[in-house]
């Protein structure tokens, strides 16, 4: 229910390292789906790579349904799963990250290869902008005219919009208000005008 921080713009980022080129790319991705789009996109864009390793948490930082990585025919453990360890440590969500390697002639071994993708990783990690995602809770609301001050000193008060209103013989329509907030924006709500002002939860829909 927390905000968290999400990747502004798309980023790439290069290296050398032993006469092998690791270059990341790091773009937004809400989705598993828009994750593995990414990957696809990077490798269409890069087919000359001998590897596009990657790695994605598709959602937010915390959950653990939507991580993924590959080592894309490194040896086992040595790109995707570092990668991942960095997206982690980062703390940032709905991130993709691809890191495609131009093979040098020299052989990194497997400690070095942890430290080529884990390390390349990190350091386009630190040059990444980030903007915060809020999480936001729809509720509708129906009000006469008389309470819609209420309703609008409130709305600014917590930082919350209408999605959508219409003006007819009465107000109605629905509202943003960021989670976290949305029992004490109700509580408020209804206590400030005295009961004739009810924020109803929007239930999402199960089809």
């Amino acid at each position: 229910m927390s905000p968290y921080l999400i990747p502004a713009a798309p980023l790439v980022w290069e290296q050398e390292i032993k006469k092998s080129r690791f270059i990341a790319y790091l773009g937004h991705t809400a989705t598993p789906e828009e994750g593995k789009a990414f990957v696809e996109t990077i490798r269409a864009s890069e087919p000359s790579a001998r590897h596009h390793c990657w790695a994605f948490v598709a959602g937010p930082p915390s959950d653990s349904r939507v991580l993924g990585f590959s080592d894309d025919g490194e040896p086992s453990g040595t790109a995707g799963k570092p990668m991942l360890a960095q997206l982690q440590g980062s703390n940032i969500g709905e991130i993709t990250a691809v890191v495609v390697r131009y093979f040098g002639g020299i052989k990194l071994g497997t400690g070095g290869l942890v430290r080529a993708y884990g390390g390349t990783l990190s350091l386009a990690l630190s040059e990444l902008v980030t903007v915060e995602k809020r999480i936001m809770t729809e509720f509708i609301i129906q009000t006469q005219y008389t309470e819609l001050s209420v309703v609008e000193f409130l709305l600014t008060e917590f930082e919350g919009h209408w999605q959508q209103v219409d003006y007819g013989s009465e107000v109605q329509g629905v509202v943003l208000v960021e989670a976290r907030a949305a029992v004490e924006f109700s509580r408020q709500l209804q206590d400030r005008s005295q009961g004739k002002v009810i924020a109803k939860p929007v239930v999402p829909s199960l089809s």
